[in-house]
Parts: C-alpha cells; structure tokens; sequence
C-alpha cells in the first residue's frame, strides 16, 4: 500500500512507487468538482487511491488529465470511469495501443520496436501478472495548447509543454495551491533509443517553469518540493545543460565547472551529462 498525503488546502497525492514505477498520481477538490492528475498505472493503483480518498471525505475525481501518455500514467485510468482530458498527441498514442491484444509476447515486441523499454516491460508485469488484464482508454476531451479547468474556486491551467521525455508532456498547475506538477517533463528521453537529453529543448522547460508563481513543485517520480529547495536543486540542471550548449563534447571542462556540487549530486550530474551528449549526436 502507497503512501499518501494532503499536501495543500485543495490537493490530495498517492507518493511514487518504484517497485513497479508507479507515479504520484493526485486529487484537486474544488467546491463543485475534483480533478484527477493522472490515471495511475494499473486498477490496483486506481483502487488504493480511491479508498484513501474515500476515507478523506474528498469527494471522488469527476475529471482525470493525463500529464503524457506513458503507460505508468495511462493504463490505470479505465479504472476511474470518468472522463479523461489529454492532449491530441496523447489520445492519439492511446487510440493505437487500445488496439493491442495484450499479452507477454505483445510487450516483447513493443520493446522491440522501442515504444517502450525493457524495463518498462519489467514493470508492467510486476504490475499485473498478466497483461492480458490491460484496458487502454482513450481520451474524450482533446486539446493543442492548453486549457484552463475550473473545479470551483480552484482553476488549473494544463499547459502543453513537450521535452525529450515525451513530446507531449504537459504540466499542470493548480492556481490557488500554487503548486505546480511537471510530469516527468524534465526526465530524458526513455523510450526510442538511448536515453538522452537536449539541452535547448532542457533550458525551455526550466523557462516555462519559471514562468509560474509556484510554491511547490512536483516530478511525478520525485516528492513534491518547496520552491527555493527545487529551484537550487534544479539549477545544477540548467548549469549543466547551459555547459553542453557552450562546450558540447568537452566533458572534463564540463565536468571542472561543475565542481563544488556534493558528491551525490556530482554522481547524478555525470549521468546525466552522458544523457546530454547523447542528445548531442542527433544534431
């Protein structure tokens, strides 16, 4: 069983799971309606959430928007029954893998052909055992740019943002909690190849962040963050990506001018420097 938390006046979250790369998924209760962020990974994960909720006296989602298509988002929010909001490029996705019979050799060859990866592969059958227990829905309200929800006295704005991880992610904040959910926006690239990351495409993200007045910051696999501890942390990012833009391949001056970092973030920053010279190669 997850771990779970009311973290604002208006928002209920489920914490991240790694076992089977279950996401934060979250409620936002406003006055008429509540808004489900994400569909969750499997029915199992949908029905944990809910009996929480139900014990909070939170009104149960009437509304779900998905942050981006990846299974450990999407394959759980049949479960809900209720409609779901994403963007085009989303419902799109899901329209295609609704059509798969679902099975261990259907996901070997999803991995094969690099939709998804292995690990991923792991995961879902962790997750359920059988796949053939998967229900893919697809979206009923589609958009391109963003949209704004109002669930009564609480508005959410769903802005599609895009990034290596999945072209289209999308980040959703929550206007009167002032907190602001990123997906896994500001990941790499997962599926398709190496992971990677664009430093350009990197630097946007942060850019459109920064643009919200956002208190508290949430990564769908990370804990939710206040802002200057977030902002300090992401700043080593932005250094990083803004060296690989200068100085691309000259990884010992990248690595000289990231000096003085802790060793745990060092470790992580190497990483992810790998990640940013792969994105290198398809320039």
């Amino acid at each position: 069983m997850g771990k779970f938390e009311k973290i604002s006046q208006h928002i209920w979250i489920m914490h991240a799971e790694h076992d089977t790369d279950r996401p934060i998924i979250a409620a936002i209760a406003g006055e008429r309606r509540t808004l489900m962020l994400d569909g969750g990974n499997s029915a199992l994960h949908v029905q944990q959430f809910k009996e929480y909720l139900v014990t909070q006296g939170v009104r149960l989602p009437d509304l779900v928007v998905l942050t981006h298509w990846h299974w450990d988002h999407s394959f759980g929010v049949h479960a809900w029954n209720i409609p779901i909001i994403s963007h085009a490029e989303t419902a799109k996705v899901l329209t295609d893998l609704k059509k798969i019979e679902w099975s261990v050799s259907a996901l070997v060859s999803l991995s094969v052909e690099e939709i998804i990866n292995n690990e991923s592969m792991g995961h879902i059958l962790k997750e359920y055992g059988d796949p053939s227990s998967i229900e893919i829905a697809v979206p009923d309200i589609i958009f391109q740019k963003n949209l704004v929800i109002d669930l009564g006295g609480v508005k959410c704005e769903v802005l599609h943002v895009g990034g290596d991880h999945a072209s289209d992610s999308c980040f959703v904040y929550v206007n009167e909690d002032k907190v602001l959910f990123l997906g896994d926006a500001l990941a790499p690239s997962v599926y398709g190849g190496p992971r990677k990351y664009t430093s350009t495409s990197f630097l946007k993200l942060t850019s459109i962040m920064n643009q919200f007045n956002a208190e508290i910051f949430i990564e769908s696999h990370g804990v939710p963050t206040e802002r200057n501890q977030f902002l300090e942390e992401i700043g080593a990012w932005e250094k990083l990506a803004q060296l690989v833009g200068n100085y691309e391949n000259n990884s010992d001056f990248i690595l000289n001018e990231l000096r003085g970092y802790s060793p745990e973030i060092m470790k992580d920053l190497e990483i992810s420097l790998g990640y940013f010279l792969e994105g290198l190669k398809g320039k």
